[in-house]
């Protein structure tokens, strides 16, 4: 894997290529004919009239929000991330990674790293940010650990895998 400068901070995600494509035209869309389409939807329900009572302007202007706030969210992500192959699989979790383990004796299979690279998978995900993620991140396979979680408890965490993501 190379290194980048992104690697080391705190912010950067890792995304496969495939996911940076897909958000990147997401992205394109959402801040061009997207952002269009509401605009004029916003327009023609301000012409008909009273804005109290007009749920078309009301819905056209929450969806506008919505769809600023994942803009915002789009733009920082692709900033910020670090685009490339999935980990060597050698076990490590790191983002990137299919993890499966023991967490408090249930044996769960889930992503670990940012929920946008799992696309339309089922796969549950843990960010590197959350309680868990931030324990486990960099154990290997056979590692046994516990976090807090956030009721206090400590939950004892078994990695019985960690796979690279494929997609």
């Amino acid at each position: 894997m190379s290194t980048h400068a992104h690697e080391t901070d705190e912010n950067a995600q890792w995304l496969t290529q495939e996911a940076y494509d897909r958000l990147k035209a997401e992205l394109e869309h959402l801040s061009g004919p997207g952002r269009q389409e509401i605009v004029d939807r916003i327009e023609s329900a301000r012409e008909e009239g009273d804005l109290k009572e007009n749920g078309g302007y009301h819905a056209a202007k929450e969806e506008q929000g919505k769809a600023e706030a994942r803009i915002r969210y789009l733009t920082d992500l692709l900033e910020n991330a670090y685009v490339g192959d999935a980990p060597a699989g050698d076990g490590t979790v790191v983002p990137g990674m299919v993890v499966t383990a023991k967490i408090a004796g249930n044996t769960m299979t889930f992503l670990f790293g940012n929920r946008e690279i799992a696309g339309n998978s089922d796969l549950e995900v843990y960010s590197a940010s959350s309680p868990i993620g931030a324990a486990i991140n960099g154990a290997k396979a056979g590692d046994s650990l516990s976090y807090a979680a956030p009721n206090g408890k400590e939950i004892l965490v078994e990695i019985v895998s960690a796979e690279p993501f494929t997609g």
